[in-house]
């Protein structure tokens, strides 16, 4: 099969306009795949940041949850229930809600803002930023601020850092509470938030204090070593009545997961987007090849007259495929790596280039590029050689 590479390359090489074309088509559909599959990976990774950043076993949610930005309360008693079992270490509850954020700068109230509130008697986050400033939380009215939210905040960080005192107002269903900045920690953003607040849960209860007390959105349970968590959970499950759920870390990963991926149309636009770049690259590579094999076809045919098999003509075509889908992926794969910085920086989103990804592309480049080349090459098959001359 080596042998006949050069004979492949000089027939793409004949015709150069028609190659750049072909690799135009394959440059095109690789960094299509490359951006849709970069974005999608980094939704989902930006949503569950806070759920890996939970340094909890198990957690509770209401069975009405939807996902992290569409959280239903329960009642903090259930969580409170859940000590009766030895197996507890602690447990802790968590309160997400969404208030209005009063740009210090242009005094003008900006987009929704993610407002985290937590019991600080616990340890329960090890996101860089938050432990460290767990003391400077107890005082009344003051909030961390996500170094990594929108500039569109204002100049919270660059204020912080050169130690100006950053006051200003969050607003909650018509109520507005004045707030100083006393930290910065990382989360980062998402689909479903442009920025973040770390706040005591007493000073959560005073941001919305329209918030009946005594429910919470989250439940966080923390087991001592050991613990089997699967057989934990079917214990807690059969002991706590049904107006609440039981999951593992994983488990709620998973939960945010499958909200974006199946009850949003966004998992399917990225997916169908895969496909669409796939049909488009396949598209091209198949149409300069069937002109290719088109117009070579007496030679084709003389082949097959001398007694060359039909896969013999296919491996010719399908090594055309090869060089194509390779030469393209190379500059796909340098544009993409640029277009991934562009995004990160424009988005603030997670996105990175991986090996996987990298592999998977590759991959479905060459078979795309060989079904074009297979379905190029059908018509001789049946093609006679006394008929073509």
């Amino acid at each position: 099969m080596f042998s006949k590479i050069p004979t492949a390359w000089l027939q793409l090489r004949y015709q150069k306009v028609r190659l750049i074309v072909a690799l135009s088509g394959v440059i095109f559909a690789v960094v299509i795949i490359f951006m849709q599959l970069g974005i999608r990976d980094a939704l989902f990774d930006s949503a569950v940041r806070l759920h890996k950043g939970l340094e909890g076993d198990c957690f509770l949610i209401s069975p009405r949850s939807t996902s992290l930005i569409a959280m239903e309360t329960f009642s903090e008693r259930r969580l409170d229930q859940v000590l009766a079992f030895a197996e507890v270490d602690f447990v802790a509850p968590i309160y997400l809600d969404f208030a209005q954020w009063k740009n210090p700068e242009t005094r003008n109230y900006w987009r929704n803002l993610y407002v985290i509130g937590f019991d600080l008697r616990y340890r329960i986050f090890n996101l860089p930023g938050v432990n460290e400033n767990i003391e400077a939380l107890k005082i009344p009215d003051t909030v961390l601020f996500d170094r990594n939210s929108r500039s569109e905040f204002g100049p919270i960080v660059s204020d912080f850092k050169q130690k100006k005192t950053v006051t200003t107002e969050v607003n909650s269903r018509g109520n507005n509470r004045k707030i100083d900045v006393v930290g910065l920690f990382e989360l980062g953003t998402s689909f479903g938030s442009d920025g973040n607040l770390m706040v005591s849960h007493v000073n959560f209860l005073r941001i919305f204090s329209n918030r009946q007390k005594g429910f919470i959105d989250v439940g966080l349970i923390k087991l001592k070593p050991g613990t089997d968590i699967q057989i934990f959970i079917k214990q807690v499950e059969n002991y706590l009545p049904p107006d609440v759920k039981v999951l593992s870390k994983q488990q709620f990963i998973q939960f945010e997961k499958n909200y974006w991926q199946s009850s949003t149309a966004i998992g399917f636009i990225f997916n169908l987007g895969v496909g669409l770049g796939l049909i488009v690259g396949m598209v091209v590579v198949y149409q300069i090849l069937y002109t290719n094999v088109s117009e070579h076809l007496p030679e084709y045919a003389t082949l097959k007259a001398m007694g060359y098999q039909h896969k013999y003509l296919l491996s010719m075509v399908l090594q055309q495929g090869l060089f194509i889908g390779i030469l393209g992926y190379i500059p796909g794969f340098l544009i993409s790596i640029l277009q991934y910085e562009i995004t990160k920086k424009a988005t603030l989103l997670p996105v990175e280039m991986t090996f996987n990804r990298a592999i998977f592309v590759i991959l479905a480049t060459i078979i795309m590029c060989f079904i074009s080349g297979a379905t190029a090459v059908g018509k001789l098959k049946s093609a006679d050689p006394a008929d073509i001359f």
